[in-house]
């Protein structure tokens, strides 16, 4: 499905969404653990549904009403589960080393890009304790993992990798070794503070995270926070735009990443307040800023649409990995940004180079993409002529109502 924004004008509020790196992160721990936990996540996307449909077919009794999830984790251990991972990095990257646990054959189903994506580094780790791979898609895990394993891992590889074996050494003990120069962290400590939340004893000194051998996790109950991720195309769309936008239910202090969406705004010149657990973001000349994107890839392209609208030049290193996301999208950012008049040249296949000037519209291809669809419909705001966004529901894997909300801001 396409849509067309016409030079829309947007203001108003919007509730922020769940948070889907918190909630995979949450319900794996409590498949992990003993006893019934109860995870409150009221706004659900296709990522988060396919890790609790995946934990179903694992032997987990899982219902969700009223907002809620109730998890009990499996009586017994599965002989043999078939998962249907759809386009979801996290997912897969997770659940390989849960299967691993379970020393069960099981299956991994995938869609879109994601058999296309690197899993080598998680799996031939954990074939060095005993575990079994076969295929690509589907993906055939076997074998059971031994206890208190020590994982090393390039740390410049996927984050997921990293929080895979840290489930591991958080229900079997162990240790996890990030070899060279940590890459997504905030990732990796937003999955050592779930796992503790949960009961566990990680701790971490010098890239090397420790856990005791043969704890068990513990049932807990908990609230999903707002989503900085998805939070960010709605904030940049106030400074980018001519009305303010506040984004209701996010927490400052969170652990996620991408909260560092609120500080570079900042170094653009962004004005902004904050009052409990609301933003809002005014209106703003913005000014070019030096941008390292290795911790917060899922930032680049909505900090590109900023970009296009700020004085100067803005580099945005730290790229070379967004070739392996939903789309290569280093090629989908560039050709977004060059189809809607702007400047953009991609230096070193590491830096992103974007120069301000006044966009005109054009045809986006999100390839699929959901941040490349959301990142379009922010830059129609900016934009002379008319934006279509071709595929624009990509936007369900992870906000199913974007569109929904993009109405009710309409001015």
């Amino acid at each position: 499905m396409d849509i067309t924004l016409k030079s829309p004008e947007f203001g108003g509020c919007v509730d922020s969404i769940c948070s889907k790196s918190q909630a995979h992160r949450a319900l794996i721990c409590a498949y992990l653990a003993k006893g019934k936990s109860r995870i409150f996540c009221p706004y659900l996307n296709a990522d988060i549904k396919a890790t609790a449909d995946c934990l179903k077919n694992m032997g987990a009794k899982i219902t969700y009403e009223n907002g809620y999830f109730e998890i009990t984790p499996p009586d017994d251990i599965y002989d043999l589960a078939e998962i249907d991972c759809g386009e979801s990095g996290s997912t897969l990257r997770f659940l390989i080393p849960v299967a691993a646990i379970s020393g069960r054959k099981t299956i991994f189903n995938m869609h879109g890009r994601l058999s296309e994506r690197p899993i080598f580094p998680l799996t031939i780790e954990l074939e060095k304790y005993g575990v079994k791979f076969s295929g690509k898609n589907p993906l055939i895990c076997e074998n059971i993992l031994q206890t208190g394993c020590d994982f090393e891992i390039a740390a410049n590889a996927s984050s997921q990798f990293a929080s895979g074996l840290m489930f591991a050494i958080g229900a079997f003990g162990g240790s996890l070794k990030l070899i060279g120069n940590v890459e997504s962290k905030p990732y990796i400590d937003m999955t050592m503070a779930m796992l503790n939340n949960f009961g566990a004893q990680i701790t971490e000194c010098d890239n090397i995270y420790s856990s005791p051998k043969k704890q068990g996790l513990t049932a807990n109950d908990m609230i999903i926070e707002g989503d900085w991720s998805n939070a960010a195309f709605f904030l940049a769309m106030g400074a980018v735009g001519k009305n303010a936008i506040t984004v209701k239910g996010l927490d400052v202090g969170s652990k996620q990443g991408d909260k560092a969406i609120l500080d570079i705004l900042k170094d653009m010149g962004t004005k902004f307040s904050v009052d409990d657990n609301s933003v809002t973001v005014y209106p703003s000349a913005l000014r070019a800023a030096c941008i390292n994107a290795k911790d917060i890839p899922d930032l680049v392209p909505i900090l590109s649409v900023c970009a296009s609208c700020a004085m100067g030049t803005t580099k945005i290193s730290g790229v070379s990995r967004l070739r392996l996301k939903e789309s290569d999208r280093i090629k989908t950012v560039c050709d977004m940004i060059a189809t809607l008049g702007g400047k953009i040249n991609l230096s070193n296949d590491d830096c992103l180079e974007i120069t301000g000037c006044k966009l005109c519209g054009g045809v986006v291809d999100s390839c699929n993409d959901h941040r490349i669809a959301m990142s379009a419909a922010v830059a129609s705001t900016i934009c002379k002529s008319d934006v279509t966004i071709k595929d624009a529901m990509a936007t369900d894997k992870s906000y199913p109502t974007f569109w929904e909300e993009i109405e009710k801001l309409t001015i």
